[in-house]
């Protein structure tokens, strides 16, 4: 199975190519440590190093600051190959989805000192938007970033922030203007190695996604220089946000895909092996139904998916139809695994199958990346004009 569609504009022989060196490198790196890194709550720095040396996070950054100088395509294609083999620890989304903040709105010298890190794994980047008591409403935000010399100083905290533990680089986002709402909003990118008042939390202990930290982080009086305000100027932030929320949620649809195929190939393995009443799972008219449903829905969810991939290349991927990936994809996703689940019976509910894991792993789709309330809201704007 392939994220690949016949019919997809942006398909290319390097997209092939690429989507088959990354699946035989995560085939020999990613898979073998799963469950190694669900017991240790954390994906080992070492691979994050490894597939950094294997080009996996570098297609889309531009050659001179060390990537391979390919488009989007070649991060969503990683990110299908990650779900396909039914992971969800690694947080090379959220590596993306910081990348290219710095590639549309970064200094010369950010990109600099930041992107080639970020390629070749030396740096784990993270994205601090949620706040305990802040959610999808960004112009909410506490944090601030008050002028100190040639400092900003950040006070406030973050949660549910991914790659939280290991992060090096972080974008937070904070107010430098209290009074000014939304245009108040500015991102701030903080390196963490010894900054002083910079604290992370506990690692959370979650329903699922057990390998991917997520943690607390807390920020007093900590002092980050003003040229790491990411844009020209600040209060630019929360325009920076909605321009590039529409490839976060378009991520999630992509690796709800992945995670759908992986369900789907597991379950026939299963069914055409396991016997129930002389003949096998497979054999019951209601299994065949389920499944056809299922593999119906992932080949709706997969041309979907690849025209959003087209509207990303082209540059015209809008908010709407990025929420409608995001709100699809998870829901789809959250359906199918219901149904795949159900057919392993018993077994299903064992961690030991990977079903169970997957059916844990999706919940948290529907709400991450804006609630798919949230995303109802923003397509039904759309209508109501």
């Amino acid at each position: 199975m392939t994220l690949f569609t016949p019919t997809a504009s942006w398909k290319l022989d390097e997209h092939q190519m690429f989507a088959d060196m990354a699946g035989r490198f995560l085939d020999d790196e990613l898979v073998p440590n799963i469950d190694s890194w669900i017991q240790n709550g954390v994906v080992d720095r070492a691979f994050w190093r490894k597939a950094g040396d294997a080009g996996i996070m570098g297609g889309s950054i531009p050659e001179e600051y060390g990537g391979s100088g390919g488009g989007m395509g070649f991060d969503s294609v990683a990110l299908y190959e990650q779900a396909r083999r039914g992971d969800a620890g690694w947080g090379y989304a959220i590596q993306s989805i910081v990348t290219h903040y710095i590639v549309a709105y970064g200094s010369d010298e950010q990109k600099e000192r930041w992107l080639p890190k970020l390629a070749s794994g030396e740096m784990v980047g993270a994205i601090a938007m949620t706040e305990p008591g802040t959610g999808s409403d960004l112009q909410a935000v506490r944090t601030t970033a008050e002028k100190d010399g040639n400092h900003y100083k950040l006070n406030g905290s973050k949660i549910f922030i991914t790659n939280g533990q290991t992060a090096d680089l972080i974008i937070v986002v904070a107010k430098t203007d209290k009074s000014l709402g939304a245009k108040g909003v500015s991102l701030i990118a903080l390196e963490t190695e010894g900054a002083e008042g910079f604290r992370r939390g506990r690692n959370l202990k979650k329903l699922g996604m057990k390998a991917n930290d997520t943690a607390e982080l807390f920020f007093e009086d900590v002092k980050v220089p003003m040229t790491n305000l990411i844009g020209p100027e600040e209060g630019q932030g929360f325009y920076q946000l909605m321009k590039q929320l529409p490839w976060e949620r378009l991520t999630i649809g992509i690796g709800a895909l992945g995670m759908i195929d992986f369900a789907i190939e597991q379950t026939v393995k299963y069914t055409q092996e396991r016997k129930a009443f002389g003949q096998r799972v497979m054999d019951f008219q209601n299994t065949r139904f389920k499944l056809a449903e299922c593999k119906t829905k992932a080949e709706l969810l997969r041309s979907f998916v690849n025209d959003g991939i087209a509207r990303l290349e082209a540059g015209t991927l809008d908010a709407t139809f990025a929420s409608m990936a995001k709100y699809w994809g998870s829901q789809t996703q959250n359906e199918v695994m219901h149904e795949c689940l159900q057919l392993f019976g018993g077994y299903g509910f064992m961690m030991e199958y990977p079903i169970a894991r997957l059916y844990a792993d999706a919940r948290v789709q529907m709400i991450y990346g804006g609630t798919n309330e949230v995303m109802k809201e923003l397509i039904a704007r759309s209508l109501d004009t």
